[in-house]
C-alpha cells in the first residue's frame, strides 16, 4: 500500500536527540513519543532539561513525556509542571500504579482541568471503556494501546484495536494510538482497523519507504546482498 493511502499518523518514538531533529524534517512524522525507558538507554540523566532542549525545537508538532512517579499526589504534581512546558505537551500518565491502583479517576482530573493526558501502557478494552468515559468531557487526549506486546503474548491484537476504535467514537477529542508495534505491517494493520495514530521508532520508520514495493524485486535485492556479504567476507568452501 502506498503511503499516501495510508490515513493513521505517523508519531516518531524515542529519546536520541540527533535522531528527534533527523524525523522532524521529516513532513510526515506528525508528532513525537517518549518514556523514562528510552531516555535511560538514551544516557539521559536531567529529564527536564532534554525536555526543554527537545521543546525548543519541536513547536509545530505534539510530543509526550511522561510522569515517573508511583503515588498519586506526586503524579498530579509531575502531570501539571510536565503540562506547563509548552502547550503541544501531552502528558503521559500510566493506566495503574505499579501495584495496579488504577489512576483513571486522577485521569479524569487531569483531563477536565484542561491537561491534554496521553494514557499509557493499556492493554484491555475494560481500560479503554475505563478511560473515554474519564476524558469524554476533558482537553484533547491519545489512549496508547501496546498492541505490540498484545501480540508478543500471541493475541491477535487487531479485534481488539478495532473494538477499541468503536468504543472511543463517544469521546471524540481522545484518539487511540497503537503502541509498541514490531515490524511495518503493524502500520497497515493500525490503517486497516482505523487507528488515529502509531508510534515507531527510528529504525521502523527506515522501513516504511518499502511498503508497496515489488516483490520479485526485493527478491533479486535480497539475492544480491547475500552474494555480496558473502563475497566481501571473503567466504570459501
Amino acid at each position: 500500500m502506498p503511503l499516501p493511502e495510508i490515513s493513521t499518523k505517523l508519531f516518531a518514538d524515542g529519546a536520541n536527540l540527533d535522531h528527534i531533529l533527523t524525523l522532524a524534517a521529516d513532513p510526515r512524522i506528525a508528532g513525537f513519543t517518549t518514556n523514562p525507558t528510552l531516555m535511560k538507554a538514551a544516557g539521559i540523566r536531567d529529564y527536564e532539561a532534554f525536555a526543554h532542549e527537545v521543546l525548543g525545537y519541536i513547536t509545530d508538532r505534539p510530543i509526550s513525556f511522561e510522569v515517573f512517579a508511583d503515588e498519586e499526589s506526586e503524579i498530579r504534581r509531575q502531570a501539571l509542571r510536565i503540562a506547563d512546558w509548552a502547550d503541544n505537551v501531552y502528558v503521559k500518565v500510566p493506566i495503574t500504579t505499579t501495584t495496579g491502583f488504577s489512576l483513571t479517576p486522577l485521569v479524569r482530573e487531569l483531563s477536565e482541568a484542561g491537561v491534554k493526558v496521553n494514557v499509557t501502557a493499556m492493554f484491555t478494552l475494560d481500560q479503554v471503556r475505563e478511560v473515554t468515559a474519564a476524558v469524554r468531557e476533558g482537553a484533547p487526549s491519545y489512549q496508547s494501546i501496546f498492541a505490540g506486546r498484545i501480540a508478543d503474548a500471541g493475541i491477535d491484537p487487531c479485534p481488539l484495536m478495532a473494538e477499541a476504535i468503536e468504543i472511543m467514537a463517544s469521546a471524540p477529542q481522545s484518539e487511540c494510538i497503537w503502541a509498541s508495534p514490531r515490524e511495518v505491517l503493524n502500520l497497515i494493520q493500525a490503517n486497516t482497523v482505523g487507528c488515529h495514530i502509531i508510534t515507531m521508532t527510528p529504525d521502523l520508520l527506515k522501513k516504511i519507504d518499502i511498503i508497496g514495493r515489488d516483490l520479485s524485486q526485493y527478491s533479486l535485492e535480497t539475492v544480491q546482498m547475500f552474494y555480496s556479504d558473502a563475497s566481501s567476507a571473503g567466504y570459501q568452501l
